[in-house]
């Protein structure tokens, strides 16, 4: 354990004693959820006092949680449990932000479609490229052609790189520590190359010099914020964001498989050996796109989508 890990317990202990708030079961969740956030703040961030808590802490956990695919109401009461113990700090720096300036949104079984249409991807690609940011590009068709998360992408160093490049596969530590091989689209082998190119052997590919990944991380989050407006397509209500690039993937990979004449399924499982989660409740949840009438352009290479088993007309 980190000394800042410690620290931080350390802190959170004492607001704990000192609490009777609450029944015992609430007081013992939200515990254990500031435990988690207390890592996450030390791994991330090398936070020493809980009192510094601030409202970009709560913006990168909660992003931190929805790529990690946990459900609204759970970082809800994630949340609920920072606040609570929030409220017991005698002097802390910052007010931290409600749920609505969070933009959480309600996910039901069968998820949100949060897909980005072929137009959407091409617009923001043309926005990185005007800017230079050709690390922004290869990101992007990191997460749209091997479903790679966001923190997943930032932590590819040259070895990695090259071994995809020779394997025609990356393999990636997710989430829990899980190791898994996703096949490269030949585009990847393209970028990757490009990548290499300018990153020092033994460095990541897209953190530079002198930044630490989280404020890398960061960085590439708000240039999508900024232009989401200009590359979304008009009249979509779907969200977006980054983590909606798996969500494309993981769709396309979903019909790929159904058109090579796999079950439902078989197609889920396959897709979430490849998403790196293995849980079918939550590649039911990256597949809504296919379970709901769509406003905006199809997947690139994919005819009217699919249905899901369970729904009408699904087998």
């Amino acid at each position: 354990m980190s000394k800042y890990y410690l620290n931080l317990i350390n802190q959170l202990n004492r607001l704990y004693r000192h609490n009777r708030a609450g029944s015992y079961r609430t007081r013992a969740r939200y515990y254990e959820a500031m435990q988690r956030f207390c890592r996450f703040l030390a791994e991330r961030y090398h936070l020493e006092r809980l009192a510094n808590i601030g409202p970009k802490h709560l913006v990168a956990y909660v992003a931190f949680l929805q790529e990690s695919g946990k459900s609204p109401s759970t970082i809800k009461t994630d949340l609920a449990a920072i606040r609570f113990f929030h409220d017991l700090m005698a002097a802390p720096r910052h007010q931290l932000p409600d749920n609505g300036d969070l933009l959480l949104q309600r996910r039901t079984f069968g998820g949100v479609d949060r897909t980005w249409s072929r137009e959407e991807f091409q617009r923001m690609l043309a926005e990185a490229l005007r800017l230079g940011r050709e690390d922004y590009v290869t990101i992007l068709y990191l997460a749209r052609y091997a479903g790679l998360r966001i923190h997943e992408c930032f932590r590819i160093d040259t070895a990695t790189a090259e071994q995809a490049i020779r394997e025609g596969a990356i393999t990636i530590k997710g989430k829990g520590g899980l190791v898994r091989t996703v096949p490269l689209h030949p585009i990847l082998v393209s970028r990757l190359e490009l990548a290499l190119q300018a990153t020092p052997r033994g460095h990541k590919l897209f953190v530079p010099d002198g930044v630490q990944t989280h404020t890398a991380i960061q960085q590439l989050q708000s240039f999508i914020r900024t232009h989401r407006p200009g590359a979304q397509d008009t009249g979509s209500a779907r969200p977006m964001t980054f983590h909606g690039l798996r969500h494309t993937c993981a769709a396309e990979w979903y019909q790929e498989r159904i058109a090579a004449g796999a079950t439902p399924y078989e197609a889920r499982k396959a897709v979430s050996q490849l998403l790196g989660h293995g849980r079918d409740d939550v590649t039911r949840i990256y597949l809504a796109s296919l379970q709901e009438p769509r406003t905006a352009a199809p997947l690139s290479g994919a005819a009217a989508p699919f249905k899901m088993d369970g729904q009408e007309g699904g087998r």
